[in-house]
């Protein structure tokens, strides 16, 4: 069984897919890492120039969250991500069937997993092979008030921001990157959950709900 957890950056992916793995005693990776293979691979066959279209939010991003933010809008950011996660398609479908092939249960978790990429794995290996959820966040007050108080060592956010006006703005690129997957979710028949509140809770009933019988 692949278990695929999709998503805005910051909403509970990858807590989600710790836990879960922990619970089933099965791996995990990242989409983030499946992205970085990828990428090594495409910097060899193609110009600077395409590379950048193909990962517009690696182009654009600064050395700081405040850089970044300072080049283009959150709702421009919120669209490379989407644009991006496209360039990782065929390595998450690889992996994927790479797993199924060899009889293995694994744990794939990142924004790269949107709804448009499980459908076509679904078509093309049968729903059986896969647990799917979605998570995403919309209170930007809350998501403010919930990255200050964060543990997670080396945040992204945190290790990369000074500024509280670009807190509000990546908030605002989540709230409209969350939109975006709950629209495709809804669209694509797939469960998404909203981790504005209880988080501990939410992520119990999605494990519940990945790992029930």
């Amino acid at each position: 069984m692949i278990y695929l957890i999709g998503g805005p950056p910051k909403c509970g992916k990858t807590t989600l897919a710790k836990k879960l793995s922990k619970k089933l005693g099965i791996q995990w990776v990242a989409s983030d890492t499946l992205q970085v293979v990828a990428r090594k691979y495409v910097q060899k066959y193609v110009t600077k120039k395409k590379e950048n279209e193909l990962y517009p939010h690696n182009a654009l991003k600064g050395k700081t969250n405040d850089e970044t933010y300072s080049l283009a809008t959150p709702k421009q950011i919120a669209k490379n991500y989407i644009s991006q996660a496209k360039t990782s398609y065929d390595a998450v479908d690889m992996f994927s069937i790479c797993e199924i092939t060899d009889g293995n249960d694994y744990i794939v978790e990142g924004y790269h997993v949107t709804p448009q990429l499980v459908t076509r794995l679904i078509k093309k290996y049968g729903s059986k092979h896969f647990r799917v959820l979605f998570l995403y966040k919309e209170d930007m007050k809350k998501f403010i008030e919930d990255v200050q108080k964060s543990s997670t060592p080396n945040d992204w956010i945190l290790a990369k921001t000074k500024n509280r006006d670009t807190l509000v703005k990546i908030a605002e690129m989540v709230n409209y990157y969350g939109q975006y997957f709950y629209k495709e979710a809804k669209r694509h028949g797939f469960k998404i959950v909203n981790m504005d509140s209880n988080f501990n809770g939410q992520v119990k009933k999605a494990m519940a709900f990945l790992s029930k019988k």
